[in-house]
């Protein structure tokens, strides 16, 4: 028989910095007051400090830096059942706990569940998928942060976590969700996508960065983690993509490639990893 979930078994991760006060979730639930919502929220700052006088809403303030910390010490503390990862700068659907929870009950395998979300101000949502499938190494990719469920005991005993050397903040700004995904499914964990639209995120275009140092230098060690030297070979053909859709100038390429080699050489002194 399928698990029956109720409101009480859902909780909220947010992760934010240097807050002190909820003036930022008046706007990520325009259809009731928060504080009728399990949250908890790890705010990381240096010298601020966020407080909270509502039952439903705990707080962790926390001095270290990066997201993958924060989503980290998230899960750690959390206390519900089903919880929910996402950031301080969405806008929630007036349903999506209910989607969510409804997800968990018809998919009583899963470990992970992700849902889809929508741009503000655009017509359509992020995913073109409508219908339920279980995730496999290469869907994994186009997943945001803000569209994972979970549940919590499985995340626990499958000891999945966010790897803290990727992610905003950190050494690599990139791919900690992807990362995540992966660590669950190569610790035999069900992870599936159900095509609710949960909630709302600013519009923003990541084709602009594309040839951004910071994106090819966190790409870089991301590729070194997952195939080794095959990366050298791999950075090489990535310069080529990016000047061929021209993200960047052929007379940018050398560069980009040192770039890139920064980023594994980074990757190896930190995981003291060998080439």
């Amino acid at each position: 028989m399928s698990n029956v979930f109720s409101e009480k078994d859902f909780e909220i991760l947010i992760a934010t910095k240097d807050r002190s006060n909820f003036d930022f979730l008046m706007p990520m639930f325009p259809f009731q007051h928060f504080s009728n919502f399990n949250i908890l929220i790890v705010n990381q700052s240096k010298n601020k400090i966020l407080s909270s006088d509502f039952e439903f809403v705990k707080v962790i303030n926390s001095t270290e830096k990066g997201l993958s910390k924060s989503r980290n010490k998230a899960i750690q503390n959390a206390s519900k059942k089903i919880c929910l990862i996402t950031d301080d700068d969405v806008v929630f659907a007036e349903n999506f706990r209910s989607h969510i929870l409804l997800a968990f009950q018809n998919q009583d395998k899963a470990d992970i569940i992700t849902f889809n979300h929508q741009r503000i101000g655009a017509l359509q949502p992020q995913k073109k998928w409508n219908s339920p499938f279980k995730h496999n190494s290469k869907t994994i990719w186009s997943v945001s942060s803000i569209e994972i469920a979970f549940k919590l005991t499985e995340i626990k005993k499958k000891n999945i976590a966010f790897d803290t050397n990727f992610g905003l903040g950190s050494f690599f700004e990139t791919a900690e969700e992807f990362l995540f995904l992966k660590t669950a499914l190569n610790q035999k964990g069900n992870v599936y996508f159900s095509p609710e639209i949960i909630v709302s995120h600013p519009e923003f275009s990541s084709g602009k960065d594309e040839g951004s140092d910071t994106l090819i230098y966190s790409r870089a060690a991301l590729f070194y983690k997952l195939h080794g030297s095959f990366a050298l070979v791999w950075l090489a053909k990535y310069v080529f993509f990016l000047i061929r859709k021209k993200y960047i100038r052929f007379s940018e390429a050398g560069e980009k490639y040192k770039t890139g080699l920064a980023g594994i050489a980074k990757f190896r002194e930190i995981t003291k990893h060998k080439l």
